[in-house]
C-alpha cells in the first residue's frame, strides 16, 4: 500500500477516497475533515464538517451558526472509523482548537499537519508528535532565515518601549483569531496588570477564549483614544493605516508576526516595533518536527515548500511539494479582519 492510497490531490484538495471525505478543501464539499478555524482552511458551505469542538464553535462566531449542513466535534486523541480508514485529531498548537489529523489503513500511517508551531502557547495545547510513514507538513517559514525569537522575549521589548514612551499609545497590529489572543495572554504571564484595549473586529474571539478559561484579565474595546497615551491597543493589521488608527496622537506602531524577522517588511509597512512572534514553526521547528517523525515520505504544502524538500531530499527522505492553491498567510498584514 502507498501513500497516495490514502490521500491524493483531488478536485478541492487533499482527498481520501477509503474514507470519501476531504482534509481543508479549498471549495464546498460534501464531508470535510477540518484542522483549525482560520479561513484558509475553514470555509463554510460543507455538507458535513468534522473537527474539534474549539473549531467548530469559531467557524460559527466567523461565518454563522448555519456554516455547514452538519457538524460533528471530535476531541482529541479520540479515534473514529470512516468508511475503510481510522481517523484521530492530535494538538497541533497553532491556535484553540487547531490539529493535526492522523489518517490510518491497513498499517500505513499519514499526518495531515494543518498550521503547527513548537513553542509554547498559553491560548492553545502544545503540539503532539506523531510517527508516521507520510508527513505532510506546512512551510509558511520554510527558509533558514526564519529562526524565530522567544515570544517572550519579544513581550519585553513591547513592554521596554511602554516604560521609554509612556505618553505614547503602543498600537499593535496582530491576526484578530490566535495570535492577539495570544499576545494578551504573553502579556499577562508577563506581569502586565493593566487593562489591555482591543478593537471592535477582535471582541468576539477574544470573548471566546476568556469564556474558556484562558486568562487574559480585563479587556476594554476602544471607545476614544484621548485617555489612552500609555496603554496598550491591539488591533488587525489592516487597522494600522486606516482611518481608525488615525484617531490615537503619535502611537508606537507595532507587528507581531513571523515576517517582522524580515526588516524590509517592517520598513515598507511603516512598523517602528516590529515584533517577532509567529503561530507558525520556523525553519528549526519544521526540521526537528519532521526529524521526529520518523516519516520515509514527506510532502509539503503551503508556503517555501522547494528549501525544505531539497534538504530532506539530501537527507535520503522522500520529499516532493504538494501543489495546492487557495492556502494564504495568516499572518499577512494585508489579512481582512474577521
Amino acid at each position: 500500500m502507498q501513500a497516495a492510497d490514502l490521500l491524493a490531490l483531488g478536485s478541492a484538495g487533499l482527498y481520501c477516497e477509503a474514507g470519501d471525505f476531504y482534509i481543508d478543501p479549498i471549495r464546498c464539499v460534501p464531508r470535510a475533515l477540518i484542522t483549525h478555524a482560520h479561513s484558509d482552511h475553514a470555509r463554510p458551505g460543507h455538507g458535513k464538517v468534522l473537527a474539534t469542538r474549539d473549531t467548530l464553535a469559531i467557524m460559527a462566531i466567523r461565518y454563522g451558526a448555519d456554516f455547514a449542513g452538519e457538524e460533528q466535534a471530535i476531541g482529541y486523541n479520540e479515534p473514529l472509523r470512516i468508511g475503510d480508514v481510522d481517523i484521530s485529531f492530535h494538538p497541533a498548537g497553532h491556535v484553540l482548537g487547531s490539529a493535526q489529523i492522523l489518517v490510518s489503513r491497513r498499517g500505513l500511517r499519514t499526518v495531515v499537519s494543518g498550521d503547527y508551531k513548537r513553542e509554547a502557547d498559553p491560548t492553545c495545547v502544545p503540539f503532539e508528535p506523531l510517527g508516521c510513514d507520510t508527513f505532510v507538513s506546512e512551510a509558511t517559514f520554510g527558509l533558514p532565515v526564519f529562526r524565530h525569537s522567544n515570544a517572550a522575549g519579544e513581550i519585553e521589548k513591547l513592554l521596554a518601549s511602554l516604560r521609554l514612551f509612556p505618553e505614547r499609545t503602543h498600537l499593535v497590529g496582530a491576526y484578530v483569531f490566535g495570535k492577539a489572543q495570544r499576545l494578551i495572554a504573553l502579556l499577562r504571564r508577563a506581569g502586565y496588570d493593566r487593562p489591555l484595549f482591543i478593537h471592535g473586529g477582535l471582541e468576539k474571539l477574544t470573548d471566546y477564549y476568556a469564556s474558556r478559561g484562558i486568562v487574559l484579565g480585563e479587556v476594554r474595546k476602544v471607545a476614544g483614544a484621548a485617555e489612552l497615551a500609555g496603554e496598550i491597543v491591539l488591533c488587525p493589521p489592516t487597522a494600522l493605516n486606516d482611518l481608525w488608527s488615525r484617531k490615537f496622537a503619535d502611537p508606537v506602531t507595532a507587528f507581531a508576526s513571523g515576517w517582522m524577522r524580515v526588516r524590509a517588511r517592517a520598513r515598507q509597512g511603516g512598523i517602528e516595533l516590529p515584533l517577532v512572534i509567529s503561530d507558525h514553526a520556523d525553519w528549526d521547528g519544521l526540521c526537528a518536527t519532521i526529524v521526529e517523525t520518523g516519516c520515509s515520505k514527506l510532502l509539503v504544502t503551503h508556503g517555501e515548500t522547494d528549501a525544505l524538500v531539497h534538504y530532506f531530499k539530501t537527507r535520503g527522505i522522500d520529499a516532493e511539494p504538494l501543489h495546492m492553491i487557495g492556502y494564504g498567510d495568516d499572518e499577512a498584514p494585508a489579512e481582512t479582519p474577521a
